[in-house]
């Protein structure tokens, strides 16, 4: 079901529909006049094979504290919409639509910012849950009206050990993005102003796998305008055995190699393209292909030879430790390779 309406019209319209509720408490706002006057917020969960948890994530985003209307969009790849998990309130809707777009995580969120009008759209993934108070503190950095991305901090859980992860910086740049991710900007933290869409495009379908196309939509934003990061953590991240990406290595590769063609600027900064060698290095230690990790490894090193990566694939590919193990350390302390 596509929400092309307002966000009054949504709520009727799902109520329409509606055919029961899946034990999700639905929080309405606490000063209906003040829901007119807040900006409505359109929310993009692209799920496939996670329903508990899908469930968990519904439920964090209808439970904001904020008086403004949360419309959610649940987007079905590659399986079969839920209708159980429509619902609707004064000020809060859950609405599930397939994906229409490319099967994938990018073509699911592009159907989800597609139906949804929201004036502000954020994005979670089905595995994570935002605290309470993360849609009204990110909104009020919507007061400046030159800002027009916002990320917040993140806490990860591997596998039950929680690790926060506060932002290190107040603004994001291009020039920050290509030397560091920053993991704490995780997509289930992007808020941003619908009009950006118009001039950076959608997300990337053509990206391999889809992998890293939070990073590209991130990097592409920040060409566009103003990206500021709250440093509270106000997302739980989950990593390790639910994650779709942790170790499909060639994809990995495919990925990298695309985002560094696509954005000139990793190949104007040192540092920065031996970062993205030094993981596709190590994705390639974790396939086995040891003489193409090892010719990535001195493409790292004659790029930076601090370059903090090529050690750990390295030691995978010389077989000292596995990949898996290598990513495992690495994850327990609430960081990536």
């Amino acid at each position: 079901m596509a929400i092309v309406d307002g966000p009054q019209a949504t709520t009727d319209r799902l109520a329409a529909h509606c055919s029961s509720t899946v034990g999700i408490p639905l929080v309405t706002a606490s000063d209906p006049q003040s829901t007119s006057a807040a900006p409505a917020i359109s929310v993009v969960i692209a799920t496939r094979d996670r329903p508990e948890l899908l469930r968990r994530a519904i439920a964090a985003v209808l439970a904001q504290e904020y008086d403004g209307s949360i419309d959610i969009a649940v987007v079905f790849d590659q399986t079969e919409p839920d209708q159980s998990l429509v619902q609707s309130s004064p000020g809060r809707s859950v609405a599930v639509m397939p994906n229409t777009h490319t099967p994938g995580l990018p073509g699911a969120r592009n159907t989800g910012m597609e139906a949804t009008s929201g004036a502000l759209i954020a994005f979670c993934d089905d595995d994570d849950e935002w605290m309470p108070g993360k849609v009204a503190a990110q909104v009020r950095a919507f007061d400046r009206p030159d800002v027009t991305f916002c990320t917040t901090g993140i806490v990860i859980d591997f596998d039950g050990t929680r690790t926060d992860r506060p932002s290190q910086v107040s603004e994001l740049t291009v020039a920050d993005l290509v030397h560091d991710r920053l993991t704490e900007a995780h997509p289930s933290s992007f808020m941003f102003r619908r009009a950006i869409v118009d001039r950076i495009g959608l997300v990337d379908e053509v990206i391999p796998g889809g992998y890293s196309e939070d990073y590209d939509f991130l990097i592409r934003a920040a060409r566009d305008g103003r990206i500021v990061c709250l440093p509270t953590p106000l997302v739980i991240i989950k990593w390790g055995r639910t994650s779709y990406f942790a170790t499909r290595w060639r994809m990995i590769v495919d990925a990298q190699r695309y985002l560094m063609n696509k954005h000139p600027e990793f190949g104007m900064h040192r540092r920065a393209e031996a970062r993205i060698r030094g993981q596709i290095a190590f994705a390639l230690a974790a396939l086995g292909e040891r003489r193409a990790a090892l010719r990535e490894i001195g493409r790292t090193i004659a790029r930076w030879p601090l370059e903090k990566r090529w050690p750990v694939a390295l030691l995978v590919t010389m077989r000292v430790v596995s990949a898996d193990r290598a990513l495992a350390l690495a994850h327990k302390t609430g960081r990536g390779i």
